[in-house]
């Protein structure tokens, strides 16, 4: 049996920010960076509270030792006389010194304990700016101090994992690039040379290995935008059964050629804003995968109905599965099993498109039994723009 999880709908999107900030949200600091990363909530907890925090125990201290002089004072007035002495006892400078002297180690102490952990922060981002990402800061700070270190920790585990996906980025691009290089390569040569005839088979052989490095291009550009924020979605109010037929009657040809059953059902949906193109794409990359990986006699199944404040699709396959361990991995770029024939791509993508139009996308699997792919578009916003209309109306 096909699989059938739970899928959690998702809250509506939020309207665009303004550019004129208001007084409220200007208290709450600035904006989500673009480069702040989606499953941790911004700002950070604790943010605001930490706020001006280290300038309030900056004036703590200046009041402690303004309030030991006052102290200083006042005994020194109680215990003199005019002469600056009272029955032999010591003056009221005595009591200032003491109490200057404990007012200075304690400073001595503060600034200590502050100091070294900061320059230890200095000296390891020296050692970032020449490019090693692995040096952490270990030190026991608490405070506001702390909080940098712990900061900085993070910081420069981001920079290692950013560094890392780079370096397999390039390996895997380069990769990806070879094989349809050499087809083109060998088939040119070997044309040239009079190895091979110049005729049409040879020449599609090169045709199709430059259609592979033009969808792979084609690829990582949608990625390179998705993941700057700069893709422009051309949304415009959507049919969901006009957009499920389009994909039905691409997609069945090639299922029934690869001698696979494909189903599609749908409830009934308010029109969505969303690019059609881009919904379509996402579609066609989830119903490749589970065609790839679905053998001969077996089921691929589209759903779409209303879940929430969300539209939800699920695309469901009766193939081998992917193991647990593997299923963190789907969405990462280039990651595909030993006997994948795409690009590794695919799910990448599907994310990064999903994820623009303010949906959420996930992955349950189970080993022997299939794959069902989830994920979801909001459909209030154009619930409350169609209200407006009938309003006007």
């Amino acid at each position: 049996p096909l699989l059938n999880p739970p899928f959690q709908p998702i809250p509506p999107p939020q309207p665009s920010r303004p550019l004129a900030l208001p007084v409220a949200a200007r208290r709450h600091g600035p904006p989500r960076p673009p480069w702040w990363p989606e499953d941790e909530p911004w700002p950070p907890p604790g943010r605001s509270k930490r706020r001006g925090g280290f300038l309030r125990k900056v004036g703590c201290f200046f009041g402690v030792i303004i309030g030991l002089m006052i102290a200083a004072s006042v005994l020194g007035a109680i215990f003199s006389d005019d002469r600056g002495r009272h029955d032999g006892g010591p003056g009221w400078g005595f009591f200032v010194l003491i109490l200057m002297i404990g007012g200075l180690f304690f400073a001595w102490r503060t600034v200590r304990s502050t100091a070294a952990p900061i320059a230890e922060v200095m000296s390891a981002a020296d050692r970032v700016a020449d490019g090693d990402y692995a040096v952490r800061v270990e030190t026991r700070a608490n405070g506001e101090v702390g909080r940098l270190v712990e900061s900085f920790n993070a910081m420069t585990s981001r920079l290692e994992v950013n560094e890392t996906q780079r370096r397999n980025l390039f390996a895997d691009v380069a990769h990806e690039l070879r094989t349809p290089l050499s087809i083109i390569r060998g088939n040119t040569e070997g044309m040239l040379d009079g190895v091979y005839p110049r005729d049409d088979a040879h020449l599609e052989t090169v045709l199709d290995a430059t259609a592979v490095m033009a969808r792979l291009l084609d690829d990582l550009r949608t990625l390179s935008l998705t993941d700057t924020g700069a893709l422009r979605l051309h949304k415009q109010t959507t049919d969901v059964a006009e957009l499920l037929d389009d994909v039905r009657y691409a997609f069945t040809p090639r299922a029934a050629e690869a001698g696979v059953t494909f189903t599609l059902t749908s409830e009934p949906l308010p029109p969505l804003d969303v690019d059609p193109v881009r919904v379509r794409q996402v579609l066609e990359n989830l119903l490749d995968n589970a065609l790839r990986h679905t053998p001969r006699g077996g089921t691929i199944r589209v759903e779409a109905g209303r879940e929430g404040p969300a539209a939800l699709f699920r695309v469901a396959d009766t193939g081998r599965g992917i193991p647990a361990e593997a299923l963190p991995h789907v969405f990462d770029r280039f990651w595909k099993s030993a006997d994948s024939g795409g690009s590794g791509l695919g799910l990448a993508i599907a994310r990064g498109l999903v994820e623009a139009h303010g949906g959420k996308i996930r992955v349950d699997s189970v080993v022997g039994r299939g794959t069902v792919v989830s994920f979801t578009l909001p459909v209030e916003r154009v619930e409350k723009k169609l209200s407006v209309v009938s309003r006007q109306s």
